[in-house]
C-alpha cells in the first residue's frame, strides 16, 4: 500500500518548489516519483501534428522525487508523516500529528 495517492494534497519540502502545495496527478512507484499540479513546470516546444493543432511553446508538469514531497492532512491541515492503523479489518492510512485516520 501506498503512502502517497493520487489525488493527494502534498506540500514539497525540497528543492526549487519548496513550500508549493499541490494535488497529486500521477504516481510513479516504480520510479518512486510523483506528479504534482502545478509544481516542476518545465517548457515543451510542441510540433503540429495531426492530434494537436496549435503548435508553440508549451509548459507542463515533470514527475519529481517522491522523498520530495509530505501529504497534507486533510484534518489538520499540516504537512506530515504518514503511517498505519487497522481499523475495523480495514488498513488506513494515519497522520502522525493528529492521529486522524483518512
Amino acid at each position: 500500500m501506498r503512502k502517497v495517492r493520487k489525488g493527494d494534497r502534498v506540500k514539497v519540502i525540497s528543492g526549487d518548489d519548496r513550500g508549493k502545495i499541490g494535488k497529486v496527478i500521477q504516481v510513479f512507484p516504480d520510479r518512486d516519483r510523483v506528479l504534482v499540479e502545478g509544481v516542476n513546470l518545465v517548457t515543451k516546444h510542441q510540433r503540429p501534428t495531426q492530434a494537436v493543432r496549435e503548435p508553440g511553446i508549451i509548459k507542463r508538469e515533470a514527475p519529481i522525487p517522491l522523498a520530495k514531497v509530505k501529504v497534507v492532512c486533510p484534518e489538520c491541515s499540516v504537512p506530515t508523516r504518514i503511517g498505519f492503523a487497522v481499523v475495523e479489518g480495514r488498513k488506513l492510512r494515519q497522520c502522525k500529528q493528529c492521529g486522524a485516520t483518512f
